[in-house]
């Protein structure tokens, strides 16, 4: 099983498969690799190397009480790049991984990075302020965090509802899905879980996305119901020099379904260009 030690110990584990290409996928709060299963497999029998990481605290990766905040999440990635020594890369971010690769292409990424895919990130700023009316209020992550701790066994099994878009009428998720996403919220340790709300939520990614000059295909559902379109996407979109904006109309926060099958398409495209 590898694993990488980033400079502070902690170890990070990833899935490397195929080869070609790389093309590096970054999972979103509070999953792990595993949500980029059938991508990983995708991309590889498509010819290329396809790579995913347990962010620190997340899946297999170990949980050290420090460095749970996006400098710190993109240094692990430049790490894991560094001693694979990848170039020409294809980075896919959902949600969280979606600043998560924001940050790393823009302080790390210059002569390795080609090409950034992002899909309901959380990028450029989710909390609410006078500069940012459209965003969610602070109150919002204060009930996630008081969730994490009081019950997340609980809270993880409400809060796949939403994210899939389980509780839209027409729905069709399976509680197989459901289970899922509890699987891997699960291996979250709890302060891993309660810290990366800051980090996914409070982090402003505004002057990453201006910084980057690769192209950039921002991806989000319209019925997204965790990460706020017009917070998100729609403002990355006014930021970056070279991207491009597609909304995927009725589709969820969660990569699911007809969603996903849309999706995949896309990057499949955005990678053989």
């Amino acid at each position: 099983m590898p694993f990488i030690t980033t400079s502070d110990g902690t170890q990070i584990h990833y899935t490397d498969w195929g080869s070609g290409r790389p093309v590096i996928f970054s999972h979103g709060w509070p999953l792990s690799s595993d949500a980029w299963a059938v991508e990983l497999k995708l991309l590889a029998d498509n010819g290329y190397r396809a790579i995913a990481h347990d962010r620190r605290g997340h899946g297999k990766s170990s949980g050290p009480w420090q460095g749970n905040d996006m400098d710190t999440y993109a240094a692990d990635l430049n790490a894991l790049v560094e001693h694979l020594d990848l170039h020409d890369i294809v980075l896919v971010g959902h949600s969280t991984g979606g600043g998560e690769v924001v940050r790393y292409a823009a302080k790390h990424g210059a002569g390795r990075v080609a090409k950034v895919f992002t899909a309901g990130a959380v990028p450029p700023i989710m909390l609410k302020s006078e500069s940012n009316p459209e965003g969610t209020p602070i109150e919002a992550f204060d009930g996630l965090r008081a969730s994490v701790l009081k019950d997340r066994s609980q809270f993880y099994e409400d809060l796949a509802v939403p994210f899939y878009g389980a509780n839209r009428e027409g729905a069709t998720v399976s509680k197989g899905l459901i289970d899922d996403f509890w699987r891997q919220s699960m291996l979250v340790n709890i302060k891993a879980a309660y810290d990366c709300i800051k980090a996914f939520s409070e982090t402003d990614f505004t002057e990453d996305l201006k910084a980057l000059d690769v192209p950039i295909f921002i991806a989000q559902g319209s019925d997204d119901q965790i990460v706020p379109i017009v917070a998100a996407a729609d403002k990355s979109i006014k930021l970056v020099k070279n991207g491009t904006l597609k909304v995927y109309p009725g589709a969820p926060h969660g990569i699911a379904g007809a969603y996903q099958e849309e999706l995949d398409k896309d990057i499949l495209a955005f990678v053989k260009d």
